[in-house]
């Protein structure tokens, strides 16, 4: 069996790949791994589970249960909720573990695992390969009372609302909005937050049915709420993924506004405020050298990581910082989330619009994007991406010729099987000519 974890938990075309009877095996040795960290102590350990509204969600959350209640586990079943919603509710309910189900910005089709450890954090490596190391092991089951109990939260959604809303902490009265839902996690949790602040709330793609998540919609297409900004004469829209860890942007233009711009004004708004701890911002190499640029112009240093917020998150711990994200819109404020929150994020954006009284445009202008260009190269062979040497040769000699003006960046995508073609310079022609350059090299080369 190869490794079953990616970068963001377990994920794949559901009752395909990730089956029912993985889903359960998955949840037993979960609940013995975590169980001999030391995670349940010496009391009866509790866990909460949550899911976006994919239909396969029902299913694998039928098995999850069913898996951790048979290794003596109670649970907590929160419904639909969004992944961060999710990480809050292990840590406020004091459980001791949670499992989220969802493929986040994935199509329809697929799905995924999620497991968070005691404070809602997500599993480091060593604990995820323990985990796939103990599926199917012979175990000693627990019987009679021993065995774990059942039970819905009726105040998840309503709990997860008020955090948000007092994370942000900034009314919004005079602001219309335009939220696109993507049929996901955060159909509820999305307009009650901003209404709540006093927002103008228009909620598009939030009625969702098991079968509509991310189609056509949300953070992976952004023509509908572009359209629907202008349309309604918003100050601005945003728009969520299906479990809404991230959000971009749309302006009053119906301009975008991406992970990077956005992080660079919550960036900028934290050190105006004195919270920027270290004057640092974490961020990912696929973040676009102006944001870079930006920040350092601002005395601000970037601490980049690879591409994941596991991987950003870990550097705010380990550095103790307090801010850091993606250029897709995965955005960690550590100091009221343990994970990307794409509401929260739109909450801040929309607060820091109140606050200043500028438009997102002109808060956006703070960084120049310089012209990126990434193409996604499927079916090869992806394990050779930073080995294969006729490759590293020429991704060296396309460095080469942007002189220091650019940048390329080639690497394996962790949730899907393909490799991704990077590319930075002056213009987007030349960002183009080389991506597509390097696209067919990696074809050629490592078929």
């Amino acid at each position: 069996m190869g490794r079953i974890f990616g970068t963001d938990g377990v994920r794949g075309l559901a009752n395909r790949d990730l089956t029912a009877e993985l889903a359960l095996d998955l949840a037993v040795a979960a609940a013995h791994v975590l169980g001999e960290a030391g995670a349940f102590a010496d009391q009866r350990p509790t866990a909460v589970v949550a899911r976006d509204p994919r239909a396969s969600g029902e299913f694998l959350e039928a098995a999850i249960v069913a898996g951790l209640a048979s290794a003596g586990v109670d649970v907590h079943r929160l419904g639909v909720v969004p992944t961060p919603g999710a990480a809050f509710l292990t840590a406020e309910l004091d459980a001791d573990m949670g499992v989220m189900i969802s493929a986040s910005h994935n199509a329809m089709p697929d799905n995924g695992i999620k497991f968070l450890a005691r404070g809602g954090l997500k599993l480091a490596d060593d604990i995820e390969l323990a985990i796939e190391k103990r599926l199917q092991e012979p175990w000693d089951r627990p019987t009679g009372a021993a065995v774990g109990r059942l039970g819905d939260s009726r105040v998840g959604v309503s709990t997860y609302v008020r955090h948000l809303t007092e994370a942000a902490g900034v009314r919004l009265d005079g602001l219309k909005v335009v939220l696109d839902c993507a049929h996901g996690a955060a159909f509820e949790v999305g307009p009650e937050a901003f209404a709540g602040l006093g927002a103008e709330v228009v909620a598009i793609n939030a009625e969702p049915d098991g079968l509509n998540i991310n189609d056509g919609c949300g953070s992976t297409h952004l023509d509908g709420l572009q359209a629907a900004v202008v349309a309604h004469g918003a100050d601005a829209g945003f728009a969520f993924d299906g479990d809404a860890d991230r959000c971009l942007a749309v302006d009053a233009d119906g301009e975008i506004v991406d992970g990077d711009q956005i992080l660079a004004i919550l960036a900028l708004a934290s050190q105006a405020a004195g919270a920027l701890r270290s004057e640092t911002v974490v961020a990912t190499v696929m973040s676009n050298l102006g944001f870079v640029q930006a920040m350092e112009a601002a005395g601000i240093t970037v601490v980049q990581t690879a591409v994941g917020d596991r991987y950003v998150l870990e550097a705010l711990r380990a550095g103790g910082f307090v801010l850091g994200g993606e250029q897709s819109g995965h955005v960690i404020m550590s100091d009221h989330a343990t994970t990307g929150d794409g509401v929260l994020t739109a909450l801040c954006l929309a607060g820091r619009m109140a606050t200043t009284g500028r438009s997102l445009a002109e808060l956006a202008g703070v960084m120049t994007r310089l012209p990126q260009v990434l193409v996604n190269v499927p079916d090869v062979d992806k394990s050779r991406t930073e080995t294969d040497p006729v490759l590293q040769a020429e991704v060296a000699a396309a460095t080469g010729r942007l002189a220091g003006h650019g940048r390329v960046l080639l690497r394996q995508s962790g949730t899907e099987d393909l490799v991704r073609v990077m590319v930075e310079a002056p213009t987007l022609e030349q960002a183009s000519e080389v991506a597509e350059h390097l696209a067919g090299v990696v074809r050629r080369t490592l078929r």
